[in-house]
């Protein structure tokens, strides 16, 4: 701004009091411009023209299309009923586990049953049905019949077991529970707790004995229910479409809200911003309970008209072979996959695969060029993006390492922002005017994103929870009286534009490409161990993506059962929340409000010759935790413990 000044300065003064001509003018503010700098401006407006270009194109597309399907009222399952018109025996899902192949017509069948159904059933729009099932065909069939009546699903992560798993089933007020076979020994678990007059409905291979009282088998109901279009309920493109639970700093698991628009930007701005084609075929083995499966991978299926192939879960040995099989062009990855690739022992299957895209989030730039060049993958498409935020990046040009970018020709585009916060406290750091400080290039910063509520771009529809989304909006950003979206991730930003992740702030971390809650494992632990204080943080292991969970524990290690103790985790945590590393200690140092203080902890992390008190680790192999000793941390430091 202030280079922008002078030029403007001296323009007038050339000009008006020494009367110089246009062309002496004209030439003197172009040496004052690049003797000041800006020729700094000339390379990365010339680096980057062309890929500002391509985004603000794909940008503009994407909002062109979300305007008219706001005016158009449009919703999910009219936009699959679309996708159906275009090619009904097209085949759009195919099941891995039973090699089950359905076409679009075939999935609009068994969706409109489970419409007729629930409605049958008195279940109709606004009301909540909860979804808590394996990866399958009829996963995205059921939720997508909910969408129908205007029934809201409420997707239930398959690792949850007993108060979080309750929890989720009660804070959604869920009138019925629709549960996979497989799933039966956990909803037993919680079956006194449940209101009675929730009803319960169970998919799969039929076992009376197996389920709770009271429990209907699913199955032969839909083959009796009516196939016709259901009436279209009374939604539009920004109401409710289902939820999808997250683990964030308030312990439990919080239902983010998400709407049709939020369901359609962001398949679309994937698709149309790193160059699908109808044609494509994805292999995604991600879960469906998650955005990055249900969404980023199902939504190609239902807008765009794609083959997807599901598996029930990720297998790195079956992984190139399942993608010859049924002929995949594009992968879906989260960075933990991509490792457990580069795990395997070479294959004659990574040859002969026809994937020319792996889409996902996560893959770290030390990894990178390695993943491509071993697997023959020509492109990487990275993108950032949360359930709930509104703040989504794409690396369109496949820029080794970065999540995404943001113009520096025109930065007021796209309105994200990285700010700068307190690394300890991870506070938003103010200036002398009450406003968040941008950040510099190179300058590590938190993540935010303009928030205008009129706009389905840039709206935030939060959490079920209206208190949740507090934690999540700051006032006074930008100018006084905005708002922000904050995305809880440290993110730096090159000369370039391009922006790369570095890490998490506050109490939640990643492991194995899930978000632990460390208020949930603290409570968890807590009540395992008669009460004792206890911090958990993540810390950073060689080799590996993320954070692994580490727990503080203040209390002596002889009046503990480890052995005991890892039985029960094992029972009361999903496996990636469970601590790898333990502590003990006397006590735990606090703040002045009862806070756990957790910065040095972290700093200390559980090597041997720093830490004095006792440590352990969970053996993966054994089961249990075990004495971490100077040999031990050798080998985990060289990646030779399984974690």
């Amino acid at each position: 701004m202030l280079l922008g000044a002078s030029l403007l300065g001296v323009l007038l003064f050339s000009w008006l009091v020494l009367k110089l001509p246009w062309t002496q003018v004209g030439c003197s503010l172009f040496f004052l411009y690049l003797g000041s700098g800006g020729w700094r401006f000339i390379r990365i407006f010339i680096k980057t023209v062309r890929r500002d270009i391509f985004g603000g194109i794909v940008l503009l597309r994407v909002k062109a299309k979300v305007q008219r399907y706001l005016r158009e009222r449009r919703t999910v399952p009219m936009l699959f009923a679309a996708t159906v018109q275009r090619h009904p025996d097209k085949t759009a899902l195919i099941f891995e586990g039973t090699d089950t192949h359905w076409t679009f017509r075939q999935l609009d069948d068994y969706s409109n049953s489970v419409a007729n159904f629930l409605q049958a059933q008195g279940l109709a729009s606004g009301n909540v049905v909860a979804l808590f099932m394996e990866n399958r065909n009829e996963f995205v069939g059921l939720w997508l019949g909910m969408a129908k009546l205007g029934v809201e699903a409420a997707l239930i992560n398959t690792n949850l077991r007993r108060d979080a798993l309750l929890h989720c089933l009660t804070s959604s007020q869920a009138r019925a529970l629709v549960f996979g076979s497989e799933m039966a020994p956990a909803v037993l678990e919680i079956h006194a707790n449940l209101d009675p007059s929730i009803n319960l409905f169970c998919s799969g291979p039929w076992e009376p004995s197996v389920v709770p009282t009271g429990t209907n088998h699913l199955d032969p109901l839909l083959e009796d229910a009516p196939k016709h279009q259901p009436s279209r309920p009374n939604k539009g493109f920004v109401d409710k479409l289902f939820y999808i639970y997250t683990s964030g700093t308030t312990g439990l698991p919080k239902a983010a809200i998400v709407v049709h628009s939020r369901y359609y930007r962001m398949a679309a701005l994937v698709y149309y911003g790193f160059r699908m084609r109808p044609d494509d075929i994805i292999y995604d083995c991600l879960p469906l309970y998650h955005s990055a499966g249900n969404i980023v991978g199902m939504g190609q299926c239902l807008i765009h008209g794609m083959t997807v192939v599901i598996r029930k879960k990720f297998s790195a040995s079956r992984f190139w072979d399942d993608c010859i099989k049924y002929n995949c062009t594009i992968v879906q990855y989260i960075g933990e996959l991509c490792r457990y690739l580069l795990n395997q022992p070479p294959r004659e299957a990574e040859n002969r695969h026809r994937v020319r895209m792996a889409l996902g989030n996560g893959l770290r730039q030390s990894i990178w060029t390695d993943f491509c060049s071993r697997f023959h993958i020509p492109q990487v498409a990275e993108f950032y993006g949360a359930t709930e935020c509104n703040c989504s990046l794409g690396n369109f040009d496949g820029q080794v390492g970065a999540c995404g970018f943001n113009s520096r020709i025109l930065s007021f585009v796209y309105p994200i922002r990285l700010v700068r916060v307190n690394e300890d406290t991870m506070e938003l750091i103010r200036g002398p005017d009450g406003l968040c400080i941008p950040c510099k290039p190179g300058e590590p910063g938190q993540l935010v994103g303009i928030i205008i509520q009129r706009d389905p771009l840039r709206r935030f529809d939060g959490y079920l929870n209206q208190g949740a989304n507090n934690k999540k909006i700051a006032q006074d950003v930008f100018k006084k009286g905005d708002q922000a979206y904050l995305s809880g991730d440290v993110l730096v930003m090159d000369e370039l534009g391009y922006l790369y992740f570095r890490d998490r702030t506050g109490d939640t971390f990643r492991w194995k490409g899930e978000n632990v809650s460390t208020t949930e494992v603290e409570g968890t632990l807590s009540r395992l161990l008669d009460m004792a204080d206890v911090a958990v943080y993540g810390v950073e292991v060689p080799g590996t993506e993320g954070r692994a969970g580490m727990a503080a524990v203040a209390s002596s290690c002889g009046s503990c059962d480890l052995e005991h103790l890892a039985q029960l985790l094992q029972k009361e945590l999903p496996l990636y929340a469970r601590p790898i590393f333990l502590r003990f200690l006397p006590e735990l140092h606090k703040t002045g409000t009862f806070k756990l203080q957790k910065t040095e902890l972290r700093k200390e992390g559980f090597d041997p010759t720093v830490v004095k008190d006792q440590l352990f680790y969970l053996d993966a192999r054994k089961g249990r935790y075990v004495p971490l000793d100077q040999e031990a941390y050798t080998r985990i430091q060289a990646g030779q413990e399984k974690l």
